[in-house]
């Protein structure tokens, strides 16, 4: 925070003088006065970075030099004599300042210690009550304004980007398992209920690949639950290479995978789950090359009666089993019975 707020208040602190030096010219001040205002305009934002940064506890120093920033800008206004236009403006950037900063309560803190700093100034300087505001002073406000405002745009423009950006990772973390790379089941099931959708509005042809690895307790028992992570991930990678860019492979629970294939018909799903099965076979790891790995799928088809998701995942699921009763390592395809003719 305490690099981000330097040049800040370096630019306003220093706009803010100009503002005040203009009006403590028109008045032919004393040099007192001028000592007060470029003290805590051009001396002070050096003087506050510096004590941020030798402090313990930066965030809190911080905090505190805003304090006392709003402290100055009000201080400023008697040393004015109330000039209007001026002194209205440095209070409400000020203000503006503190809210934009998100540190909750800072700017009710800051109405506090304005209204203080401004009555001790008063006592002071003196009550000198002068709010005519000449067309030069209207003129040196100008750039406080403009650059106030724009300096803080370009800060909020990139708290919103950086916002974003943090969002999206959140995003992707949410849809994408992080053992394997492939989508985690919430965002899976997203698709596939999106998938069956389309089937049942636009007969859009779409499948559903289940697929287990085979005996995969027995390789977690045998050589562990690295080995068995090292496993899921090296399927994981099969999967991806045969999965389209409109595919959606996630992983279901555990060693189950499962993929929507939307836009397929049965035929070419099942030439995809073979074409998986028998890489799977092919895979070695680089420490256990004696490991053989294989897989059993299920292919499901979206059908009309499938009502809902569940309908279908128990339909792949069902292909899987069979697949598994059959002798594992294989690839097993779901049809669902043809209904009885009506009498």
């Amino acid at each position: 925070m305490p690099r981000r707020i330097y040049p800040l208040r370096i630019l306003g602190m220093g706009l803010g003088g100009m503002v005040v030096g203009v009006v403590l010219w028109e008045r032919q001040a004393s040099a007192l006065a001028w000592l007060c205002m470029a003290l805590p305009a051009f001396v002070w934002p050096h003087v506050a970075y510096l004590l941020t940064q030798r402090s313990a506890d930066p965030y809190h120093a911080e905090t505190r030099n805003l304090l006392i920033d709003s402290a100055m800008a009000a201080a400023f206004v008697p040393l004015m004599h109330f000039n209007l236009l001026p002194s209205v403006l440095l209070v409400t950037l000020t203000l503006v300042d503190k809210i934009t900063t998100g540190i909750r309560g800072l700017w009710a803190r800051a109405l506090v210690v304005m209204l203080v700093a401004g009555a001790a100034s008063t006592l002071l300087t003196g009550m000198h009550w002068a709010p005519q505001t000449s067309m030069l002073v209207m003129v040196a406000c100008l750039p406080v304004m403009v650059l106030h405002t724009l300096s803080v745009s370009v800060v909020s423009y990139h708290l919103i980007r950086k916002a974003t950006h943090n969002n999206q990772m959140l995003d992707e973390l949410r849809r994408v398992d992080a053992l394997t790379g492939l989508f985690g089941r919430g965002h899976w099931q997203e698709q596939a209920e999106a998938a069956l959708r389309r089937h049942h509005t636009t007969d859009e042809p779409a499948c559903m690949l289940m697929l287990d690895i085979d005996h995969f307790k027995s390789i977690n028992d045998l050589h562990g639950h690295t080995v068995g992570d090292e496993v899921i991930r090296a399927l994981a990678h099969v999967v991806r290479g045969h999965v389209r860019a409109g595919d959606c492979a996630g992983r279901f629970g555990g060693d189950e995978f499962a993929i929507v294939l939307p836009g397929m018909h049965a035929r070419d799903a099942l030439a995809i789950a073979q074409r998986i099965r028998e890489q799977t076979e092919c895979v070695r790891l680089r420490h256990l090359p004696d490991l053989r790995i294989t897989s059993s799928i299920g292919v499901a088809p979206a059908d009309h009666r499938h009502s809902n998701l569940r309908a279908w995942v128990d339909a792949a699921d069902a292909a899987l089993y069979a697949a598994k009763h059959g002798g594992r390592n294989r690839v097993s395809g779901y049809i669902e019975p043809a209904l009885a003719p009506a009498v």
